[in-house]
């Protein structure tokens, strides 16, 4: 038994034998017979009109209802894909392990630092040493600054307010040199009484 040739979206089966393209008959719901309707050479029903689609547009059309615009495009990467996931994934492990290394090593410092005493605390004496040089460097530097600030009042220039608040801070800032043994000139204090007592010597 031949194959029955496909029909088009409009219905139209072309005869083999013929080459004559129609609308095979076919029964209705209620059951009366619809007629074969022959279709005239060259005409092509609505339906069966190719219609161009524009990529983008139809992306543009459809944005709402997928994934990104233009993503389809990307499935081809793939295989990229799955190489910079494995590598990542790579990475994320290395990380891990190297955590747990040093969280191993952590705890092996701390038990060491109870069996051995002070290893710690001397780290923090550095660290406040370090901050009490740089509070110092930070004052001599503000002193410095009023002093100048000073000199300019005095030969008559005006200043800023901010700078006024810096020359009236000026005590201030001795007085905390002062307390980490230097004197208002920003040198130390133990320095000063050596050279004394060399000059006193002499």
């Amino acid at each position: 038994m031949p194959s029955q040739p496909q029909p088009t979206k409009a219905g139209i089966v072309v005869d083999e034998t013929s080459g004559e393209r129609q609308i095979p008959e076919s029964v209705r719901p209620d059951g009366t017979k619809r007629k074969a309707i022959k279709i005239r050479p060259g005409y092509r029903p609505p339906e069966d009109v190719e219609v161009y689609k524009n990529r983008t547009a139809e992306t543009f059309r459809t944005r709402g209802n997928g994934p990104v615009p233009g993503a389809e495009g990307l499935k081809d990467d793939k295989a990229d894909q799955s190489s910079a996931a494995n590598k990542n994934a790579k990475r994320r492990e290395a990380r891990k392990k190297a955590k747990a290394v040093g969280d191993k090593d952590d705890a092996a410092a701390s038990t060491s630092d109870k069996v051995l005493g002070a290893a710690r605390p001397q780290v923090e004496e550095v660290d406040e040493e370090a901050e009490k040089e740089k509070k110092i460097r930070n004052l001599k530097k503000k002193l410095r600054q009023a002093k100048d600030l000073k000199d300019k009042k005095d030969t008559g220039e005006s200043l800023l307010p901010e700078q006024i608040a810096k020359v009236i801070k000026m005590n201030e800032l001795i007085r905390e040199l002062d307390a980490l043994g230097f004197d208002a000139e920003g040198e130390p204090k133990a320095a000063e009484a050596a050279t004394a007592a060399t000059e006193g010597s002499s």
